[in-house]
């Protein structure tokens, strides 16, 4: 069954697709009848041909100009900085920011010889230099690890005399979380990031 496992082993590709739900998938493709699964290569294919990179802020898009980058009541003072584009999904989800973003489509990561000139950083620096002082802030909403936080000290270092308000996202105790089952790191970040009431 050269072919199903060759099926298995793509799908081992996919991130945090475990080996059972590879097969599970593959398995269901051969029960699938034929109008689905070609509806599936189809749509595939549909995403490799028209999906591209927003030339302002390198989100996804179809339409060159994503929808935040063409969106004119969005606050341009205010960019939002985000390793991965399924970062600013799950912001706009949130319904709280109203300003623009920019995806670095990585964080650097010298365990893995990711540095600076592996991110969309260059891009970043002549947004913030054409903008001729109208952004106000960069938020730096990377991940609280050690890539998301070595990638958040050297944007820091790099805007700080350029950008009058550099913010980092708060990191700590979930809403709804019990204190009593939070790990020391996590805590400690949420002490240092306390906030007046």
């Amino acid at each position: 069954m050269k072919a199903l496992d060759k099926v298995i082993s793509l799908f081992r590709r996919f991130p945090g697709v475990g080996p059972k739900q590879a097969e599970r998938f593959a398995l269901y493709l051969v029960k699938a009848p034929d109008s689905q699964v070609e509806e599936l290569v189809e749509a595939m294919r549909a995403v490799k041909r028209s999906v591209v990179c927003c030339p302002e802020c390198f989100n996804y898009s179809e339409d060159g100009l994503c929808s935040v980058c063409a969106d004119p009541s969005r606050d341009r003072s205010s960019i939002c900085v985000v390793s991965q584009p399924q970062d600013v999904a799950a912001i706009e989800k949130a319904d709280t920011f109203n300003g623009t973003y920019h995806v670095l489509h990585g964080a650097i990561s010298p365990m893995e010889g990711v540095n600076s000139e592996g991110l969309r950083l260059k891009e970043l620096v002549e947004r913030v230099r054409s903008a001729d002082g109208a952004i106000k802030e960069l938020i730096i909403a990377t991940n609280p690890d050690t890539e998301g936080e070595a990638t958040a000290i050297y944007l820091g270092r790099l805007f700080r005399d350029h950008v009058p308000g550099i913010t980092r996202i708060a990191c700590g105790v979930p809403l709804g979380g019990d204190i009593n089952y939070m790990d020391e790191v996590t805590l400690g970040h949420a002490l240092k990031g306390r906030t007046r009431i």
